[in-house]
This record gives C-alpha cells, sequence and structure tokens, in this order.
C-alpha cells in the first residue's frame, strides 16, 4: 500500500508557481553572493565607513520627516475635536469650515522676529526722594551726575552752599545731595506770591508743589499762587533752572577801569595810561597744550580751559598786554593774573603758585608771567585760562591747533 503512494508523489508535477518559487529560491545563494562580493570590493576601496555614514544620515532624515508627519496629523485631530461651550447668550453665527477658506481668505499679518534673550531687563523704578553721595579721589561733577543719569548742572544746583556754583570746589570726602530729577533744590525764604517764585526758576506752581518728593499735602497748601508752605522749607524744582552766582572774574576789567575788580580781592590795580597792545591772535599759556581737569563747560559754570602742568612750570602771556589785576583772588581762583590786550580781549590765569608780573606792568605775548600752581578751590596742579571779549568766549576757538 505505501509504495503506490510513493510512485503517485513522486510523479505528480510540479505546478507553475512551485517552479517559480524554486528557481527564486535557486537564485538567492547567487544574488546573495554577489552583493556580497560587491560590498567586499566597497570595503577594499575604502568606501565602506562613508556608506555607513550615508546610510546612518538617511535614516536620521526618514526619522525626523516621520516624527514631523506624525506630529502635524496629531495636531489636527486635536483641532478637530469639539469643545464644550456654555450656552450661548447672543446670536449664533455658522462658523465656516476650515476646508472651504482658501489661503487668500486667511488674513496674514507681518510680526516682528526677535532673537531669543538669555535675561530679562527689568527697568530701575524712578526716584522721588533725595539721596546723598560722598565724594570720592577723582571724581568730577561730569562723572557724579552721569553715575546718577543727571544733567552736570543739576550737582550744582542741588548744592550750593557745598560748591557755591565752582565745579574746581569738589573736593574728597564732601557729601553732596543727589536730586531724583534734573533740577533746583532751593530753600523757600517766604516774602512773594509762590506762583512768581516758581517761574523764577522757569516752572509752574504746580510743578513743586505736587511733585512726590516734596511732600506736600496740595488741601493744606490751598492756593497755588499764594501757596502756605512755611518759610525755610527746602524744595525739588524739578525742571527747573536758575543762573550761575558768579564766582570768577568780571567782564570789562581794562587798563582804564581796572578797579572794576575790587570786589575780588587784594590784586585790583590802579588805572593804567597807554601800554602794549596785543596782536589779537593767541597762543597757548603752557608748555603743554593738552587738559587735566575741565574743558570748556559754560553749563557747568565752567567758562575756560584747565591746562595741564606741574607745580612750578612757566606759564606764558597769550597775548600781549597790560597787567590789570595781579594777586590774590577771594572767589577760588587762588593767585591770578588777568591782562588787558587794549584790543577789546582780556585773558585770565588762575591757581599760579607765584607771579612773576604786578599791576600796570606791561607784557610781551610769550613772557613768563607766573609758574603753575593750585592754589584757590583747586584740585590739583593746573592751569585755569580765560579769554573774555565782552563775554566769556571759549578759547578753543582762539588757540592754535594743539
Amino acid at each position: 500500500m505505501m509504495q503506490p503512494m510513493q510512485n503517485e508523489f513522486k510523479e505528480d508535477a510540479p505546478t507553475p508557481s512551485e517552479d517559480s518559487a524554486g528557481k527564486k529560491l535557486a537564485s538567492a545563494p547567487n544574488r546573495q553572493s554577489i552583493f556580497t562580493k560587491f560590498m567586499n570590493s566597497l570595503v577594499n576601496m575604502g568606501l565602506g565607513e562613508p556608506l555607513i555614514k550615508l546610510g546612518i544620515n538617511l535614516f536620521s532624515v526618514i526619522a525626523i520627516v516621520l516624527v514631523v508627519l506624525m506630529a502635524r496629523t496629531f495636531y489636527r485631530q486635536a483641532q478637530d475635536v469639539p469643545e464644550e461651550a456654555e450656552p450661548a447668550t447672543g446670536p449664533v453665527i455658522e462658523a465656516t469650515p476650515a476646508e472651504s477658506l482658501s489661503a487668500l481668505d486667511i488674513p496674514i499679518t507681518e510680526g516682528i522676529n526677535r532673537s531669543a534673550q538669555l535675561h530679562t531687563n527689568i527697568p530701575s523704578r524712578p526716584r522721588n526722594e533725595l539721596s546723598t553721595y560722598t565724594v570720592q579721589e577723582g571724581d568730577t561733577v561730569f562723572g557724579i551726575a552721569q553715575k546718577f543719569g543727571l544733567k552736570p548742572e543739576t550737582i550744582l544746583w542741588g548744592n550750593y552752599n557745598v560748591l557755591l556754583d565752582d565745579p574746581h570746589s569738589l573736593t574728597p570726602g564732601q557729601e553732596l545731595i543727589i536730586l531724583p530729577v534734573d533740577g533746583v533744590y532751593w530753600e523757600w525764604l517766604g516774602g512773594i506770591p509762590f506762583g512768581e517764585w516758581a517761574k523764577f526758576y522757569g516752572v509752574n506752581a504746580a510743578d513743586v508743589i505736587e511733585y512726590p518728593g516734596n511732600n506736600l499735602d496740595p488741601n493744606a497748601v490751598g492756593d497755588y499762587e499764594n501757596a502756605n508752605i512755611k518759610p525755610g522749607t527746602w524744595l525739588i524744582i524739578p525742571g527747573g533752572k536758575r543762573d550761575f552766582v558768579s564766582w570768577s572774574a568780571p567782564l570789562g576789567v581794562t587798563r582804564e577801569n581796572p578797579a572794576s575788580a575790587r570786589v575780588l580781592g587784594a590784586g585790583a590795580c590802579d588805572p593804567v595810561s597807554g601800554g602794549a597792545v596785543g596782536y589779537g591772535s593767541f597762543i597757548y599759556p603752557t608748555n603743554k597744550h593738552y587738559l587735566s581737569g575741565f574743558d570748556w563747560a559754560p553749563q557747568t559754570n565752567h567758562n575756560g580751559l584747565d591746562f595741564a602742568g606741574n607745580t612750578g612750570e612757566a606759564i606764558y602771556a597769550s597775548d600781549a598786554g597790560v597787567i590789570v589785576y595781579a594777586g590774590w583772588n577771594d572767589y577760588g581762583y587762588g593767585n591770578m593774573v588777568m591782562i588787558d590786550h587794549g584790543n577789546g580781549f582780556q585773558s585770565l590765569y588762575a591757581h599760579m603758585s607765584g607771579l612773576n608780573v604786578g599791576c600796570g606792568q606791561s607784557v610781551g605775548q610769550g613772557e613768563v608771567i607766573g609758574a603753575v600752581g593750585s592754589t584757590g578751590r583747586s584740585s590739583g596742579s593746573h592751569l585755569h585760562f580765560e579769554i573774555m571779549a565782552g563775554t566769556k568766549v571759549n578759547p578753543w576757538s582762539y588757540l592754535p591747533p594743539p
């Protein structure tokens, strides 16, 4: 019985599909052998590692694309889920299906691209109260003003009792009042309507009374123009301005009228007739043609140049003329010389350590008239130099290039 079955099995012919499969199975080793040989040849040529890297990169790109596609599909599905909302109390407006909107139907708003910030800037809160500052070695009115975001003149206008409107008065250890805003700090003494007092500083009464830093009660003040403020009260005048109190030499000190400088101190001279007349051009009064202190800065009541120099170095007459002041100045200039050039110009030399000239003496341009020093209100050796022509002018406009 078994033998016929075996013969029957052997005699069955393979079907077309079985024949095809058999051929595939037979050819697989050949193909695998060819692919293996091809890969081995690439490795032998040194291309194996680059191909591996290329394959990894391609796999990474495909993986990223799949992740992005899956995320977009998930996001769209989340948008399609309707949210439960409270019953509407107003008219119902049918929403247009998103599928029916074209790209032109959607408004486009142009934005501003901003780079990522690693920190947050927190603006400082404005001050309303006075503060104090102790002057350090090397400080200037300009530097102190910059530290507190104020104008240099505000430092002077807030500290008249200490600095007397003179930036040279600044010395280490002084305690200065620092205003919270640019303006003036002054004492209300009464005697005139408050509105007129405020107008003198270029503001109105409300600017002063309603400023939080003055701690005034508008109800207690009453009528602003005739404010009920106790005399002797010091007030911040925000935005206020005032003229500087003159501490330097007066204008118009000529050889014919040198007595106008008598208020300045013992160096005033008697009238002089004749004498040398200047050329109308000026030379540098010191050997060094650069500054070691303040520049020309009328906004801080500094109407001259502070030329560098060591104590004892020569000071020269910037132009020919006659000495109309020679000696001590009571207003901060120390030892001072003034020359009338006889042509509408005068020049001034201050803080000198010594004088080589006297009243009424004629001097030529470039003649030594004294020595550099640090007398009077001075923070170090230098020459304070001014030129006047009916008003104080910027010396840089009359001196040759350095």
